[in-house]
């Protein structure tokens, strides 16, 4: 079991309206955030990167209508918030053929890339090859897909993996469905892992060692693993919130505006639709 692959969580993309306020309101949270980058033509966005540890969290708007962002296009008419969820692959030719030979057609290899401004103000180019699962293929309406990093040390800039609110990793992505253990099935089926039930009804799927879990909930569990949180502004199924590691309780409590002791969150209004909760790692 466990596709050979696909290694866990790599990033999770918060595709946002405005890049620059979105960018914005992630550095009032207490995140360094990097400098804005532009993808290949094709592809027709832009981003901001927060990096952690093995993982990261994308920013990513729409700059040039194209066929590439369409199914992104589409989701922002609803809503912004957590769109997809990328693997790491380290090859993402043999990853697509292995899920091909399950009988999944992934979409793919694709070649890209964007330029990234070093520490000091040289230029520089982060290079990627991705594959897709079936666009269809939303476990809950999150989509999925697959990154091999071939520029790694034009991403990891160690200068980018300091934060203010102490974070360093993601932890769970958290996603609301009616039917959380048909959810999180779905989701094992198209990685080949197992879904797990979780003692308060939830069902969890990891996604490799070290990386982060997606949990599959209902919106009163959701709603009691988060007290005193507001819910409005999350959908009604898809990604709503994302956990992420701190080595500094107080320092993200800082970020945020919380008295410390208190639920460590901030609600999908200051987070692109997304709730963000911190914990101790």
């Amino acid at each position: 079991m466990a596709l050979r692959h696909v290694i866990g969580v790599d990033h999770v993309v918060v595709a946002v309206r405005d890049l620059d306020a979105a960018a914005a309101a992630w550095r009032a949270l207490g995140f360094t955030v990097s400098p804005r980058g532009t993808h290949s033509a094709h592809m027709g966005s832009g981003n901001y990167t927060t990096m952690f540890g093995e993982d990261y969290l994308e920013l990513l708007g729409v700059l040039t209508p194209t066929e590439h962002n369409a199914p992104m296009r589409a989701f922002l008419e609803k809503r912004e918030g957590l769109d997809r969820a990328a693997f790491t692959t380290d090859d993402a030719a043999a990853g697509a053929e292995e899920l091909r030979a399950k009988g999944i057609a992934a979409i793919g290899p694709i070649a890209f890339g964007r330029p990234v401004t070093l520490p000091g103000g040289a230029e520089a180019e982060a290079r990627f090859q991705v594959f897709q699962w079936p666009r269809e293929a939303r476990p809950a309406g999150l989509g999925i897909f697959a990154c091999q990093h071939l520029t790694r040390e034009n991403v990891w800039i160690p200068a980018l993996q300091s934060h203010a609110n102490g974070a360093t990793r993601l932890l769970r992505i958290e996603v609301l469905v009616d039917d959380p253990k048909a959810g999180a099935e779905e989701m094992a089926r198209l990685i080949d892992r197992l879904a797990e039930p979780e003692a308060d009804g939830a069902w969890r799927v990891a996604s490799g060692a070290g990386r982060a879990d997606f949990v599959f909930l209902d919106r009163a569990r959701l709603a009691a693993r988060h007290p005193g949180v507001e819910l409005e502004g999350l959908p009604a199924q898809g990604a709503a919130a994302l956990v992420l590691g701190t080595a500094d309780l107080a320092a993200a409590a800082k970020a945020l505006g919380i008295a410390p002791g208190g639920t460590l969150a901030a609600p999908a209004s200051r987070a692109n639709g997304l709730l963000l909760r911190f914990e101790a790692v």
